[in-house]
């Protein structure tokens, strides 16, 4: 920052020292003090403790810069209501910083903080505060202080719990919670009255949380967890509630209290096991979006649920009328039925050649499944949608036939060496497990086409997949992959589809360009600044192009 900046309360401008008259504009001597500083976006290093030169500054603006520290003068711009530092690289705050007593909005979000002062309750003005993508474990217990508070954002750290005394924060509107390793929310934080937006997506919730006290709630975004009951106590609390998020769980059921939500606008139920609605959901005065896609409901047709949510509101109201056959009902026991339990479809064995077990929330397959085998040649097995832990030992039996297996759905964390012999593989169906490798075994699947590993854990692109020759569509959307190799993926000459949406994409390197015969590359949802979402929505070829004129010549 050239000296004269901080410097511009003090010293006369130049022009007093030549003998000019001065119009009423210039009068220099009837200057105020200097209150907005703004540097941000440039390559600053450090910031000099000259920055006490400027008392009267009510903002000052460092985002994006290269900061590893901030100046302990700081402490001394008591005037000061906002300070933004975000996109900088501070590991850590000076604790002069808490003695600014007016400070409304403290901007902290994408740093490399492990930790906050504790003293950070001291800022009791505080009304935004903003520590998002860094690497905090731990919120400190002071913050219960900060009863001014009304935005809070904690979204992308580390936090695995969040301190029950933040329900002290009684202005608190808004809270960010999302993509930590939440398992449960104290039920204390149910007692903050103001608060209108809760966001929880991409935590490990098992269930939603209970809001007793929180009348005002509009907003509750609990998307990507692993939520499976709706308990419809919780429900009939929420009676504010416009925004009701919940896609990419494995909730199974849709309870009838939800119909209480008289005010709720949206209601997204994308990508759950959910198998039944209740009719009266379209009793819903307000709904003006529904989304119900990637769930096994067998009540409603697929092209109804394309049709858009008026239509879809318009049959479940006219099936409350209709007092036809309970939906909910098994369906009845046929010769084609075997008496056992797992209730093994044999007709389908032999006719379709599938061996199915699926939605059944199995720990394991019964071993009976198997056995009805027999010498029939099976093709494909679909055994999604249940509790596994581990693939069956047992599919190794149908090696000689079997060409697609479906395992997703379930809570399978690494994929066995023995899955390898099943040579006949095309299709591999491993969505929404918690993988985070292959085995290198893998390349010997030589007739490998397909393979789905979206919503899964993989930090890295599985290597082993550049070495199938036949790959045409591999989708990992929806993972924390960091990088990709584009000259590997060139030696791909099948790959025709490409999904990495949701990812922890950086860098998007140019070369990946070269991969022409790539015809769906999916880069959406990605941290990365180039391309831009602008080139992304032209649609591949234009990606393509574009990264191609990037490579250096």
């Amino acid at each position: 920052v050239p000296e004269h900046v901080w410097r511009i309360n003090l010293d006369t401008p130049e022009e007093a020292q030549q003998n000019l008259s001065f119009g009423a504009a210039d009068r220099w001597w009837e200057q105020t003090d200097l209150t907005k500083l703004i540097l941000a976006s440039n390559k600053l290093e450090s910031l000099s403790e000259d920055v006490q030169l400027l008392p009267a500054l009510t903002m000052l603006d460092v985002h994006d810069n290269q900061l590893t520290s901030l100046p302990s003068a700081l402490g001394q711009l008591e005037n000061l209501q906002k300070l933004d530092v975000s996109h900088n690289k501070l590991r850590s705050l000076p604790e002069e910083l808490l003695q600014l007593p007016r400070l409304r909005s403290l901007l902290l979000q994408h740093n490399e903080l492990s930790q906050l002062p504790e003293g950070l309750g001291q800022l009791l003005s505080l009304e935004e505060l903003d520590v998002s993508n860094n690497h905090l474990a731990a919120i400190p217990a002071s913050f219960a202080l900060l009863v001014n508070l009304v935005r809070l954002n904690v979204a992308c750290n580390q936090l695995r719990e969040l301190p029950a005394d933040l329900s002290a924060m009684k202005s608190l509107r808004q809270l960010d919670c999302t993509k930590n390793y939440l398992e449960t929310v104290p039920s204390k934080l149910a007692t903050m009255a103001s608060l209108e937006q809760l966001y929880l997506r991409k935590n490990k919730l098992r269930s939603l949380p209970e809001f007793p006290s929180c009348k005002l709630l509009k907003e509750l975004h609990a998307g990507e967890n692993q939520i499976e009951i709706l308990n419809a106590e919780n429900l009939k609390q929420l009676s504010s509630l416009c925004v009701l998020e919940l896609r990419d769980n494995k909730i199974k059921a849709v309870p009838e209290e939800i119909t209480v939500l008289q005010r709720l606008e949206r209601l997204d139920l994308a990508n759950n096991d959910i198998s039944r609605l209740p009719y009266t959901l379209g009793n819903l005065p307000q709904l003006k979006f529904l989304a119900l896609e990637g769930n096994p409901l067998r009540t409603i047709r697929r092209d109804l649920l394309q049709k858009g949510t008026q239509e879809l509101l318009k049959y479940l109201r006219s099936k409350i009328q209709d007092d036809g056959p309970d939906p909910n009902e098994e369906p009845p026991v046929t010769a084609m039925t075997l008496p056992s339990q797992s209730k093994v479809n044999v007709h389908a064995i032999t006719t379709l050649k599938l061996l199915e077990y699926s939605d059944k929330q199995a720990a394991e397959i019964p071993s009976a499944v198997f056995d009805a085998v027999g010498a029939n040649p099976v093709a494909t097995v679909n055994f999604s949608k249940n509790q596994l832990r581990e693939v069956p030992a047992r599919l190794v039996e149908l090696k000689d036939s079997v060409c697609d297996v479906s395992l997703g759905f379930n809570k399978i964390s690494s994929i066995p060496s023995e899955l390898c012999v099943l040579h006949k593989l095309t299709h591999l169906d491993l969505r929404n497990n918690v993988l985070t490798s292959l085995p290198e075994e893998m390349e010997a699947l030589k007739r490998l086409q397909t393979i789905n590993l979206a919503f899964n854990r993989f930090k890295v692109f599985p290597s082993v997949l550049y070495r199938l020759p036949a790959m045409e569509t591999i989708l990992l959307s929806n993972n924390q992959v960091g990088s990709i190799d584009p000259v590997q993926l060139k030696g791909m000459d099948r790959l025709g589809t490409l999904d990495l949406q949701n990812n922890d994409l950086l860098h998007v390197p140019p070369e990946l360009g070269n991969c022409e015969n790539l015809r769906s590359l999916l880069l959406e949802g990605n941290p990365f600044r180039t391309p831009r979402a602008a080139v992304l929505a032209k649609g591949t070829a234009a990606l393509l192009e574009y990264l191609r004129s990037r490579i250096p010549t």
